[in-house]
């Protein structure tokens, strides 16, 4: 990814590498994966489930279950200071003040036994050191803040007495309690309904502008993508296939995979016809195929996609592909 700028990254993966060892072999979870987010810039990180983009994200805020998780290479640097290497001390530091995430599912996320307010108030008292006054009124502020009404009163109640867009609310306010610089979500609209969705989004959106936050947004929804992503970094079995500006990914995929991923989408002018699918399954990260891991599924595939694995393809403005006929695939040849 030579000809990425990487200046003035907030935040930047580079060629990382977590395997998860386990009874039944070691599991190359990710491959190498690279990507930069800047200030107040969104990110997208697009793939199949499986294909490690949570899995990235715990590795970069620190949070992965060791064993039977092992990082064995690369970097991840924030502001320049390379997290991998930092102390536990250090990590434990920028978690909630430099770095903080929202989680896939905030029932599961948030302790049913404490309220809301409590599980806001007690990062603010240990981290901040302040007291129980000034804790209760920074998290009605911050429920405020992400729409929850009624906060006041709310603040006293527990998560299960939450709907589950209002638990994602009460999630975001948990991460935004330190002021991070930078918010990774992990798939903060699953299991909401449209509408519910959109109201998520755009609250991230508009914290997002006011506070010059970067986001890193890990999705499989490319409705989404397309509505809020600058840039999107696209997974496929734990390596990073395409890399690339949103409006540029749209109007002209660089890799088979992100191609089909976009031909899936349903589409009005195609009423009645039958949806495109991928044929095939992601494969076992226990047993990685040779070659470019897309091939098995892919319909360019040639003898060379068997047996080398493609490198890191530049087309220009930032933009790579990880395939061996990249400038052919967006171009459309």
């Amino acid at each position: 990814m030579s000809e990425v700028d990487h200046s003035g990254a907030l935040l930047e993966v580079e060629d990382l590498r977590v395997e998860f060892r386990t009874r039944d072999g070691v599991a190359s979870v990710l491959n190498g994966v690279s990507y930069h987010v800047a200030a107040g810039e969104t990110l997208a990180v697009l793939g199949e489930s499986g294909s490690g983009k949570s899995v990235t994200a715990q590795a970069v805020m620190g949070i992965l279950d060791t064993p039977p998780a092992f990082v064995t290479g690369g970097a991840v640097r924030f502001h320049g200071e390379d997290l991998l290497r930092a102390t536990p001390e250090r990590r434990r530091v920028l978690r909630g003040s430099g770095l903080a995430m929202i989680f896939q599912d905030a029932l599961s996320a948030l302790n049913p036994v404490f309220t809301v307010g409590f599980q806001i108030e007690e990062q603010l008292r240990v981290r901040l050191g302040a007291s129980r006054r000034d804790a209760r009124q920074r998290a009605i502020e911050l429920l405020d803040l992400v729409r929850i009404p009624g906060a006041k009163q709310r603040v006293r109640e527990y998560p299960h007495q939450f709907s589950g867009g209002m638990r994602q609310r009460a999630m975001i306010a948990m991460s935004l309690a330190l002021d991070p610089e930078l918010l990774i979500a992990d798939e903060p609209t699953t299991a909401l309904d449209v509408t519910v969705q959109a109201q998520i989004m755009d609250l991230l959106a508009e914290i997002q502008a006011e506070r010059n936050t970067g986001l890193v947004l890990i999705t499989h929804d490319l409705g989404v993508v397309a509505e809020v992503a600058d840039r999107i970094a696209v997974v496929y079995a734990g390596r990073v296939v395409e890399h690339a500006d949103a409006r540029d990914l749209f109007r002209s995929p660089g890799h088979p995979y992100t191609a089909a991923l976009l031909e899936s989408l349903p589409r009005l002018d195609q009423r009645g016809s039958a949806l495109h699918t991928i044929r095939g399954l992601p494969p076992s990260l226990l047993a990685v195929p040779p070659g470019c891991p897309f091939h098995p599924r892919c319909p360019r595939a040639r003898d060379v996609c068997r047996t080398e694995v493609p490198a890191q393809v530049a087309l220009g403005s930032g933009r790579v592909s990880a395939c061996h006929f990249a400038e052919e695939v967006v171009s459309g040849g």
